[in-house]
């Protein structure tokens, strides 16, 4: 039995197909269309799923959609007119878009079924909705390697619902309590997002980075002000600082006076204030989501948690939560935002709709290390790389291996296109660019040269899973690069009292531990754990490379620049390799070393960055 879990027409238009219960194949579309957070309708990455299981459409017994377009255009409503007349303006302008194309939802999707997939199937037998916060859960819970758990969903909003926690047994799992819209942890970092010049939606994590340059310092000032937090973590906000409800701004000019200015303009200088203010919202939230924790815990006795929603993916909220031991033991779901809920709606089809029992675990959730997208053969490789004017050797594996390694030790960066594409929006080893740990320079070096972004961004460690606690305040597995610990003391560099007194972005010119490259102002780091079963090819350039330096680390960071997606094809891997200052390409059996290739390329893909 076949079903395609959807989600669209917000940001991060996905696609997932589940065979008798297993994750076959999971995408996000935007890695076929070269957008950015896509939002349109995932016909790429449902055909993708169809290839990868090598059927036709009509063989799908069910299509899924992530969340229920009605409810929350009965939220839409319900807002305007609680707010009436102030949001009369943005009113009149969501009000198109909603009866053109989200409030019929059903028959634009049947209609865009039968389009891409077949037209003699009728697919309003097969089409069914879930909802949102449920979509969630179910990505959360029935993935992860927990027979029994507590589910904390955590984001800015589905169709009402902004927090749930569910209880998962078995196969069954309910939701419990609630928390609605306009009340969201999401939406207040978004606000914080805005306020400080990044884009809503997808510089969330630009904010999580920037904050530990700063001092918490309006944190106070946000707890008495904007967020009234009860004893079990339920949470209030004062909607009298926020225009997201009914405005065509997050904030407003009681939120500007409040903290002593408008907002930071994009692309501006960031400054003093504005890490000040990312690591007040952060302070902020990690305290309510430890609030939420303590009372999910007193409340349900459970000792195993998942987390699911947009806020999941602060992995340094993640990793206090982790050390603070509320939990036994934490599952999140690796794509824990929106493009998951396409996973969660089938998963939830599957067992709560269909009642069907879940599939035993030894250890190991179900995601397969998030290697769900699509993977390319040598001949499909060396026939796009040909079409590219790619000048190439083939090597057997352990050559390449050996290659690889070699270039890391030297401090080249290594663009990697290997296996199967990532789900999510974390780069695991199959689409990432690695590079050598223990280099000063490197951190500044793949930001300005290679990604094309701001300096002060972190990059994440890849450690072999066995060597994990040598080198960080860290025990267990973290696959998915989802929770943040500290480098180790005895690997870290001991600081000057002139180091000790640098503020703000200054910190970022000071190595702090071996393996400055991967180590934050603050001494963490955002660790992926690498293991031989979902990563051998990974698992073995990483151990090569500690045979030849001591070090079993390297840089992890996604194969792409700044404003575009993650690498999909080899095509996509040589374009983003010669528009910029990479060294080294490995795709498959492939090595394309930069300096043997066509100069005129170069240059033709080096403008393409330049005009972007």
């Amino acid at each position: 039995m076949y079903v395609i879990g959807i989600s669209a027409f917000y940001h991060d238009s996905a696609a997932c197909l589940l065979k008798d219960g297993e994750i076959v194949a999971a995408a996000q579309e935007e890695r076929f269309t070269r957008k950015k957070h896509d939002s349109s309708f995932p016909n790429h990455a449902i055909q993708y799923c169809l290839d990868e299981a090598g059927i036709s459409a009509s063989q799908i017994d069910n299509v899924v959609f992530y969340e229920k377009p009605f409810m929350k255009f009965e939220r839409l409503l319900e807002t305007y007119l609680a707010f009436a007349p102030k949001g009369f303006i943005s009113f009149t302008k969501a009000m198109p878009t909603w009866l053109k194309y989200k409030l019929f939802q059903k028959s634009m999707l049947i209609k865009e079924l039968k389009t891409i997939l077949d037209e003699s199937v009728d697919w309003s037998e097969r089409l069914l909705f879930s909802e949102h916060h449920l979509s969630h859960a179910a990505s959360a819970f029935y993935p992860s390697p927990f027979e029994n758990a507590a589910i904390l969903t955590l984001d800015g909003v589905g169709e009402w619902t902004t927090t749930s926690l569910a209880i998962g047994k078995g196969r069954d799992m309910k939701v419990v309590k609630e928390i609605h819209f306009p009340h969201s942890l999401g939406l207040l970092y978004s606000a914080f997002t805005y306020y400080t010049g990044f884009k809503v939606n997808s510089g969330e994590y630009k904010v999580m980075g920037l904050a530990p340059y700063g001092v918490p310092v309006y944190a106070d000032l946000i707890r008495e002000k904007i967020i009234t937090v009860a004893y079990d973590g339920s949470f209030q906000l004062d909607m009298s600082y926020f225009d997201y409800a009914t405005g065509l701004t997050m904030t407003n000019k009681k939120f500007d006076a409040l903290f002593g200015g408008p907002p930071r303009k994009s692309e501006s200088e960031v400054t003093q204030r504005e890490m000040n203010l990312a690591a007040s919202v952060q302070k902020v939230i990690e305290d309510v989501i430890l609030k939420l924790a303590r009372g999910i815990a007193k409340e349900t006795g459970e000792r195993n948690l998942c987390l699911a929603g947009g806020v999941a993916l602060n992995c340094v909220a993640n990793g206090i939560l982790l050390r603070k031991k509320i939990f036994d033991n934490i599952w999140i779901q690796p794509a824990a935002g929106d493009a998951g809920g396409a996973l969660g709606a089938a998963l939830s089809t599957w067992h709560l709709h269909y009642n069907k029992e879940r599939v035993a675990l030894k250890d190991r959730d179900a995601m397969k290390g998030a290697y769900l997208g699509p993977e390319f053969t040598n001949t499909e490789i060396e026939a796009e790389l040909k079409a590219c004017g790619a000048i190439f050797k083939k090597l057997s594996e352990s050559e390449m291996i050996e290659v690889i390694a070699t270039a890391v030790a030297n401090e080249k960066a290594v663009g990697l296109m290997q296996g199967r594409m990532e789900f999510g929006p974390r780069a695991l080893g199959g689409r990432s660019i690695i590079a050598d740990p223990r280099s000063p320079a490197m951190q500044k070096q793949l930001n300005l040269k290679v990604k094309f972004r701001e300096s002060f961004r972190p990059f994440a460690p890849s450690v072999l899973r066995e060597d994990v606690s040598e080198w960080f305040e860290h025990e267990i597995d973290s696959p998915y690069m989802l929770f943040v610990a500290d480098v180790k003391k005895d690997k870290r560099r001991r600081m000057t009292k002139k180091d000790e007194a640098l503020f703000g972005i200054d910190k970022l010119n000071v190595p702090r531990s071996s393996v400055p490259a991967i180590t934050h102002v603050d001494y963490s780091a955002r660790i992926q754990t690498v293991h031989t079963d979902t990563n051998p090819l990974y698992h073995a350039i990483i151990t090569k490379f500690k045979e030849k330096t001591g070090c079993p680390i390297v840089v992890n960071t996604s194969f792409n620049v700044r404003g575009e997606p993650i690498i999909c094809t080899p095509t996509d891997a040589f374009k983003c390799f010669m528009g910029t200052e990479m060294d080294l390409l490995s795709i498959g059996n492939y090595v394309l070393f930069k300096e043997q290739q066509n100069e005129a390329l170069k240059e033709k893909y080096e403008k393409r960055y330049e005009l972007d």
